[in-house]
């Protein structure tokens, strides 16, 4: 499982030039999910996000989570991080979990950050999304969990 996260100060996610998740401010999460990626990488993922110490606090250092700041999630599933480049120029996306399950992987995702007492939007998982944000900072923080052992 791959997160980006991102930090932002307003974001939103359009379908067909209607606006379908937003946020005023706090993360925007680029999601994607490989083969054998389950509720262990989730749950890792999930948890470590609500505590990420990214905001600043009164001494401007980067020492407060999503929660201290009233920030939002705004969570987009994207296969896409899973592209295998070293190829050829046409990215291929063999590694990326197969949709139906990838879709169950994102809402139970979007369902740990709910119940850890963060609010998320999203997008729609497999639609063509844009996806328009004002990246604060720029912070950019990736996890991936086949770096870590689970």
């Amino acid at each position: 499982m791959r997160v980006v996260v991102q930090r932002s100060q307003a974001a939103r996610v359009e379908i067909d030039e209607k606006i379908v998740g937003q946020i005023d401010h706090g993360f925007v999460l680029l999601v994607g999910f490989t083969n054998g990626d389950g509720e262990k990488e989730i749950n890792y993922c999930a948890n470590k996000i609500a505590k990420l110490r990214v905001f600043s606090d009164a001494d401007g250092k980067m020492n407060q989570s999503l929660a201290q700041v009233s920030g939002e999630i705004l969570s987009v599933s994207q296969f896409t991080l899973y592209a295998e480049t070293k190829k050829g120029n046409r990215p291929g996306f063999s590694n990326a979990q197969e949709p139906t399950l990838a879709a169950k992987n994102y809402d139970l995702f979007n369902q740990r950050l709910r119940e850890s007492g963060l609010t998320v939007a999203s997008g729609v998982f497999g639609a063509d999304m844009q996806v328009y944000l004002q990246n604060d900072g720029p912070v950019t923080i990736i996890y991936d969990t086949a770096e870590i052992d689970l």
